[in-house]
């Protein structure tokens, strides 16, 4: 027969022969407290088992549990058996999933939820605003007091490159949150044409920070198999927002001082914003980048588990040796290949998200159903933003099962299939028959872009940059995207007058 031996120092089992008599049993059970540098038994090890058979030497080994009469010697045990299978990498993996990202990405979410809030909540108090202030039946200047933010946001996503590549993503959440807060009261009381032009402007201004700055704090914070999930939070947050404005704007219709008291609630976000982000994480790439190697290993365990910690922090650095970090990249490098492949692409991407339509869907809700003769304008607007909600959750449970081409290819035939019906709907007289078709071809086409060209288009642009030069292709692809915004905007006023003319 023959014996096993463990050297505890190069961790093998070693055979070597011992007398073999018939009547012994050819499989001999060893306890792994044995074998486990000789310290003592381990009630939660495996036993190993040697069989042996005249050609060939077998070991295998089997769970065992804890026998009644073994009592651990060591306090210790435990430790050291871990310490061991860590070394050999024999332990399991702890990964936190995706619940401790959460608080943080709903944080910077309340930015998204801002976004929607202004788009929204000038859809109904706008003749309230028009009349108080005295440019009633001006309708360039009420298309004005509803689209300067687009001017502040392209300001605003020009800047927000350059600053985050500086302050960090949390310190730049925090700064942005002047503009808005500040914005929003001097909007709310506004007893002029030019009060109310530069409170919005404020806002705008730092929504278009907060546009950017969203995408790439959510893909450098979430884990990579997660990303997708996390990246439909913006685009929930926006169709809260909405929802939010638009309900909170059904008193308008009664008391025509009521936009002021919706205008004040929209400081509360902000401030709700800045608080948060003392809270909050930083971007643990970004910690990287600037040197503060032991913050990130911090935040990595926190957020995705120790055992990632090592990997990432080699991942990081290894692009920041092949890419430089991106606190001293220049907007020129956006000319040289790869990165301008990527920002066109990001370009080019909003430029078809804007010109499919969304905004006018979005800021002329009202009066599309009006001329299709549906009285309750606002409830209908509410409605269109409740469908986009419903196609936003959609997108989280997809983005990441079924990728992020295939969701934008079909969400791209939808709403091209969708505006035929809406286009049909508006060809007939105003009947009954025309006016679910326009509703139905309304909410199709808001489910097809809020499942695929909404949350995708912010999310794969910062996927696909490098990490040098991540800030400042978001800065112009969202550049693009205000430009795109304000070119469909100025053409959707002109849907109203043609709808009458008609």
């Amino acid at each position: 027969m023959q014996s096993l031996k463990f050297h505890p120092m190069i961790h093998k089992l070693e055979a070597t022969p011992q007398l073999f008599t018939p009547k012994c049993h050819r499989i001999v059970p060893l306890h792994c407290s044995t074998i486990l540098l000789n310290k003592s038994r381990n009630p939660f090890s495996s036993s190993v088992c040697c069989s042996l058979s005249s050609k060939n030497f077998r070991i295998t080994a089997a769970k065992k549990k804890q026998d009644p009469e073994l009592e651990p010697q060591n306090d210790n045990y435990l430790e050291d058996e871990n310490e061991l299978l860590n070394e050999k990498g024999g332990g399991e993996d702890v990964e936190f999933g995706w619940l401790p990202v959460v608080p943080h990405v709903l944080i910077a979410s309340m930015s998204n939820f801002l976004f929607g809030y202004h788009i929204g909540v000038m859809n109904g108090p706008i003749v309230s605003i028009a009349k108080e202030l005295g440019f009633e039946g001006n309708s360039f200047l009420e298309g004005l007091v509803v689209s300067i933010f687009i001017g502040g946001a392209l300001i605003g996503s020009i800047s927000c490159g350059s600053l985050v590549d500086k302050l960090g993503c949390r310190r730049t959440f925090q700064l942005d949150t002047i503009p808005l807060i500040l914005g929003a009261i001097i909007s709310a009381q506004a007893h002029s044409l030019e009060e109310i032009l530069c409170g919005r402007f404020l806002v705008g201004l730092g929504i278009g920070v907060n546009a950017v700055l969203v995408p790439i704090y959510t893909s450098e914070v979430a884990p990579t198999k997660y990303r997708g999930f996390f990246g439909t939070f913006s685009q929930i947050g926006t169709c809260l927002g909405i929802i939010a404005s638009l309900s909170l704007a059904l008193p308008s219709e009664i008391d025509p001082h009521w936009w002021r008291t919706i205008l004040y609630m929209a400081s509360i976000p902000g401030i709700v914003l800045a608080l948060g982000m003392q809270f909050a994480v930083e971007s643990p790439r970004w910690l990287c980048k600037a040197g503060r190697i032991d913050d990130a290993k911090e935040v990595i365990s926190n957020l995705w588990g120790p055992s990632e910690v090592e990997k990432a922090i080699e991942e990081f650095q290894s692009v920041c040796r092949n890419d430089g970090a991106d606190l001293d990249s220049s907007w020129l490098e956006l000319l040289e290949e790869p990165h301008s492949r990527v920002a066109f692409i990001g370009g080019t991407l909003f430029m078809l998200q804007q010109f499919a339509g969304i905004n006018g869907v979005l800021y002329f809700s009202s009066l599309t159903f009006r001329d299709v003769g549906i009285t309750s304008s606002v409830l209908a607007s509410l409605f269109v933003g409740l469908t986009n909600l419903a196609g936003a959750l959609g997108a989280s449970y997809l983005m990441d099962k079924q990728g992020r081409q295939v969701l934008l290819i079909g969400s791209y035939l939808g709403m091209a299939l969708s505006m035929f019906v809406i286009v049909g709907a508006l060809s007939f007289p105003v009947t009954e028959i025309s006016s679910n078709l326009s509703i139905l071809g309304t909410i199709m086409y808001i489910s097809a872009f809020a499942i695929g060209a909404g949350p995708v288009t912010g999310l794969v642009i910062p996927e696909l940059s490098s990490s040098r030069t991540r800030g400042k292709i978001m800065s112009f692809s969202f550049s693009v995207h205000w430009v795109c915004a304000q070119i469909s905007y100025n053409f959707s006023q002109s849907l109203p007058k043609v709808s009458q003319h008609h």
